[in-house]
């Protein structure tokens, strides 16, 4: 898995592990357990009680996750003071990622980013923009600030 990947696992999957657990629909009735025999006239052989095909759930439209919005929030858990909107090295921090100029120098090859010498303030702001442009393609919500 590559560091994109990473990033983008940490912020898009977030909202989907905090949501609660969805919970049995009410009126549902629990299955009963028949431990009678099988001559109990109570139950109808299986050809005569077919089981019901199962109804697909309706699709749902797949809301793009609101990268602004998730990163806020982590920074505010971890105390408030990252600078992940214009620095790569906090947004890799925010997210307990490696922030080395290795794993930069690994991320500017998987995103395709050569701008200035490894490790240049030239070379951060490219790979941050890149890491945002590349999170609003990957269905994430980004603010063109972020992106340009």
């Amino acid at each position: 898995m590559g560091l994109f990947s990473k990033i983008a696992d940490r912020i898009f999957n977030r909202k989907k592990a905090s949501a609660p657990a969805a919970a049995p629909a009410a009126g549902t009735p629990a299955p009963v357990i028949f431990t009678g025999s099988k001559d109990d006239p109570r139950v109808s052989p299986p050809a005569r009680n077919p089981v019901p095909a199962a109804t697909p759930a309706p699709a749902q439209p797949v809301e793009p996750v609101d990268v602004e919005a998730v990163l806020s929030g982590i920074a505010e858990e971890k105390g408030g003071r990252s600078d992940w909107r214009n620095s790569i090295v906090d947004l890799l921090k925010l997210l307990d990622l490696d922030s080395s100029l290795d794993a930069r120098k690994e991320l500017a090859t998987e995103l395709g980013v050569d701008a200035g010498a490894h490790g240049s303030a030239e070379q951060n702001i490219a790979l941050h923009r890149a890491v945002m442009r590349k999170l609003a393609e990957n269905g994430g919500k980004v603010p063109d600030e972020l992106k340009d």
